[in-house]
C-alpha cells in the first residue's frame, strides 16, 4: 500500500514538472515569435526601414545582416528599370523628401503635420534633413520625430535620415534678404543642398521633392498632383500667408524669360547674378506669381527659373548632373541655376499657375 502511494506520489511530481516544462517552453516560444513579429529599426539600411510582421521577413532579415558584409562577389543594381511616371502611386515608385535646415524647431511641428497628412504611400516615403550652423534644438526634435514616424504599426515611412554639415556662415536675420548679400547667401544654400543631395539619393528613388521647413499648407494629394503633370521638373505656385486671405507671392524665383529681359543680360557682366524680387535691379522677367491663377490647377506653363518652396523633380534630372551651382551659371545660382541648367541639358521646367500652396509670413 505505501509502495502504491509513493509510486503515485512520484507519477504526479512528474507531471506538474512536465507542466511547468511545457508552459516554460510556450512562454519562450510565445516572446520569440513576438519579438519576431513587432521588431522594428530606426535606422536606414537592412529591410529599408519596414516594419518586420513576418516570420519569413524575419529569416530574410537574418541571412541578410549576417551575409552582408560577406559577399562572394559584385553588387549588382539594375537602374534600367528606375522610372518616374504619372501613375507614380499605382507603380509604387520611391519618393526622397529633401529639406535642408538652420534654426527651424519652431517651424517643425508644421512641417511634420502637412507632411504626415499626404496621401501618397508612406513606405514609399523617404525623407532627409541637411542641418547646417544651428544653435537651436532643431536636431533633438528632428530625432524625437523620426523615432515616432518610423517605430508606428501603420503608416510607416520608408527611411528618415538626418545629416549634420556646418558651414560656418553666419549672416543676422535682418541681413539675410539684403541684396548685396544674396549672391553669397545663396551659393551656401547650393552648398548645403548638393551635400544633401548626394548624401540621401538612393537607387531606389524615382522622384526628388525639395520641400521647405516654413510651408504652412498644401492639398494632401500634392504629390499625385504633380506627379500626374509627368515633367522632369514642376512646381506649384507659392503665395504668402496673409490673415485677410489677401494674394500676396512668396516665391518670386519661379519664372519666364521675356524679350526684355533676355536683351538687357546680353550687356552684363558673365558673373553678374541676379535677383528677384528687389528694386535694386529689376530683371523684366515674366514672374509664375503675377501669371493668372483661375485656369485648371494642373494647367502648365514652361519655367525658365524655379525657386524650391516645393519643388519635385525626377530622380533621373539630378543623376545626370543637375544640381545647384554655388558658381555664377547663366547669371544664376542655387535654384535657379538648377532651372538652367537643367534646361541647358534638354529636361523639361514647368509651373502651375493655378495650383497655390502657402508659405508663412517671413523673410
Amino acid at each position: 500500500m505505501t509502495s502504491g502511494v509513493s509510486e503515485k506520489s512520484s507519477s504526479l511530481l512528474r507531471i506538474r514538472c512536465n507542466k511547468r516544462q511545457g508552459i516554460a517552453l510556450v512562454a519562450v516560444l510565445f516572446m520569440l515569435f513576438l519579438s519576431l513579429f513587432t521588431f522594428a529599426r530606426p535606422s536606414s539600411g537592412g529591410c529599408g526601414g519596414r516594419t518586420i510582421r513576418t516570420f519569413n521577413e524575419a529569416v530574410a532579415f537574418s541571412r541578410a545582416t549576417t551575409t552582408s558584409h560577406n559577399h562572394e562577389g559584385p553588387i549588382f543594381k539594375n537602374l534600367n528599370d528606375l522610372e518616374a511616371t504619372a501613375n507614380a502611386k499605382d507603380n509604387q515608385e520611391h519618393v526622397l523628401i529633401l529639406t535642408p535646415l538652420k534654426n527651424a524647431a519652431s517651424y517643425l511641428p508644421r512641417y511634420f503635420e502637412l507632411l504626415d497628412r499626404m496621401s501618397y504611400p508612406k513606405h514609399l516615403i523617404s525623407v532627409a534633413f541637411l542641418v547646417s550652423d544651428t544653435t537651436d534644438n532643431t536636431v533633438e526634435l528632428l530625432q524625437e520625430q523620426a523615432h515616432v514616424f518610423l517605430n508606428r504599426w501603420k503608416d510607416r515611412y520608408h527611411e528618415i535620415t538626418i545629416y549634420q554639415k556646418d558651414f560656418s556662415f553666419e549672416l543676422p536675420e535682418d541681413k539675410r534678404h539684403t541684396f548685396e548679400l544674396q549672391p553669397l547667401r545663396r551659393s551656401y544654400m547650393a552648398r548645403s543642398r548638393n551635400y544633401l543631395l548626394t548624401a540621401a539619393l538612393r537607387e531606389e528613388h524615382s522622384w526628388v521633392l525639395w520641400l521647405d521647413v516654413d510651408l504652412v499648407d498644401y492639398p494632401a494629394t500634392v504629390l499625385e498632383d504633380l506627379q500626374s503633370v509627368d515633367v522632369d521638373v514642376v512646381v506649384p505656385n507659392c503665395l504668402r500667408e496673409t490673415e485677410d486671405n489677401s494674394f500676396w507671392g512668396y516665391d518670386k524665383n519661379n519664372w519666364q524669360e521675356t524679350d526684355s529681359s533676355l536683351e538687357m543680360q546680353k550687356d552684363l557682366d558673365p558673373e553678374y547674378v541676379l535677383l528677384e524680387g528687389y528694386y535694386e535691379f529689376l530683371t523684366n522677367r515674366y514672374l509664375m506669381v503675377d501669371m493668372p491663377t483661375h485656369h485648371p490647377k494642373l494647367e502648365k506653363v514652361p519655367l525658365d527659373g524655379v525657386g524650391a518652396t516645393f519643388t519635385l523633380v525626377k530622380a533621373h534630372v539630378h543623376r545626370e548632373g543637375a544640381n545647384f551651382p554655388a558658381f555664377v551659371f547663366q547669371h544664376q545660382v542655387e535654384t535657379e541655376g538648377f532651372a538652367k541648367m537643367a534646361k541647358a541639358m534638354g529636361f523639361g521646367v514647368y509651373g502651375l499657375p493655378s495650383y497655390l500652396i502657402y508659405h508663412t509670413m517671413n523673410g
